[in-house]
């Protein structure tokens, strides 16, 4: 019998309801067909329509959350109608409230203006052409945002290289789109762009521990040096001193640093600004408040061997040569984290900091106490009351930091 329009119209609300529980939709039908062209697929007898279901690999829907943590926005660009992008978006946590749909017809009347204003709105995009996901890459850079691109197929490689990121599918991908591509993921699982993207999260706040801790630690040995010099007092520390300390308390602390595991909230945190330098404005003054704690400190120790001890200028060098080395490696648990470290989860975290410093203050102790060591960088043994000194003041920048670490973290748990 015919396909009248109240038959065409059940098929369709039948093809709605499918749709809507996230099934891909196939039409089938019979007849014969003399030649593979649209004018011919006429006259067919529709047989019924086929509801299958795609699900998402498994740590997809755990990934996108991430990513919303991470600031990072996930949008889904399919080649499915409208209401199987829909449901499987919602699913996926994709779609949220007040986020808008478009389709295929839709964005062919949009202007470029139009969708640049309404692009960080969209987040899902059906029946999309391969230039319509160009206009939608152009769109969101014009926004001012970064661009990964995933995709696989021979239509994609335009839009992969378009895109700051082209990702492609290691896999199933075609050569066309791998060539495209800045990232291709060999595994094919879309949780190894989340894994990828913390790693590279990691290493950039590593690079900025490190140069937190040799910046801070090297800033404060010209400062104790420039004060005293300014303020009338002798050497406080020799020549072959600071060398010892730029090979010892500089080296290996500062290489633990490179293998700090993830900060807990590294994917909490939203992304950084592409334009701002390692040595921000803030990051700058971090610095230099540490610099001048550990300054304090050995100009301290210093003071107190040149008037209170009366043991006379080799004996106050060692106490601020000793403060000064003891004061940047337990800065260490600072340059670790903008957070408190001195927890047993915090310390066990990273054996290798904890091994960097037992090694370095027994290269410390070694310095002073073994004769032939003290007497070539001009060293007397430290004695009891003399460790009363040396330790509080070389442990005053460490606990410092970690008091206003402690404050700050308070602050913003409110």
């Amino acid at each position: 019998r015919l396909l009248d329009d109240d038959g065409r119209e059940m098929v369709l609300e039948k093809n709605r309801d499918l749709a809507a529980s996230g099934l891909r939709v196939l039409a089938l039908a019979a007849g014969t067909v003399e030649e593979p062209t649209e004018a011919a697929l006429q006259g067919l007898s529709l047989l019924g329509l086929v509801g299958m279901i795609d699900p998402a690999a498994p740590g997809v829907k755990e990934t996108i959350r991430t990513f919303r943590e991470a600031g990072i926005r996930t949008i889904m660009l399919t080649g499915d109608q409208r209401l199987t992008a829909e449901a499987i978006a919602r699913d996926l946590g994709v779609l949220e409230p007040g986020d808008e749909t478009i389709d295929g017809r839709e964005f062919d009347r949009l202007s470029d203006d139009e969708l640049i204003e309404r692009v960080e709105r969209v987040g899902v995009y059906s029946r999309v052409s391969p230039d319509a996901k160009l206009r939608i890459i152009s769109a969101l850079r014009e926004k001012g945002e970064i661009v990964a691109m995933l995709g696989d197929g021979v239509n994609d490689a335009a839009a992969l290289k378009r895109a700051d990121i082209g990702v492609a599918m290691g896999r199933r991908g075609t050569d066309v789109a791998k060539e495209a591509s800045a990232v291709v993921l060999q595994d094919d699982r879309f949780p190894t762009i989340g894994a990828a993207v913390e790693e590279g999260r990691v290493v950039f706040s590593n690079i900025r521990k490190f140069v937190c801790y040799l910046f801070s630690c090297n800033v404060a040995e010209v400062l104790v040096l420039l004060l005293a010099g300014v303020a009338g007092l002798p050497l406080p520390l020799l020549p072959l001193q600071i060398l010892w300390l730029n090979i010892v308390t500089d080296t290996f602390p500062a290489l633990s640093l490179a293998l700090e595991p993830s900060d807990p909230d590294i994917m909490r945190r939203p992304p950084r600004d592409p334009h701002e330098a390692i040595l921000s404005a803030w990051f700058t003054r971090r610095i230099l408040f540490f610099s001048a704690l550990i300054t304090v400190s050995t100009l301290a120790a210093f003071g107190w061997g040149l008037a209170g001890s009366g043991q006379g200028i080799g004996h106050a060098v060692t106490l601020s040569f000793m403060t000064l080395a003891l004061a940047q490696i337990f800065h260490l648990g600072n340059a670790r984290s903008t957070k408190p470290v001195l927890t047993p989860a915090r310390i066990r975290a990273n054996p290798w900091a904890a091994g960097a410093v037992a090694l370095t203050v027994g290269l410390q102790l070694l310095a002073v106490y073994w004769p032939p060591l003290a007497g070539t960088l001009r060293l007397e043994p430290l004695k009891s009351l003399d460790w009363l000194v040396v330790a509080p003041l070389s442990l005053l920048p460490l606990l410092v930091g970690q008091a206003v670490a402690a404050v700050r973290g308070r602050r913003s748990r409110r």
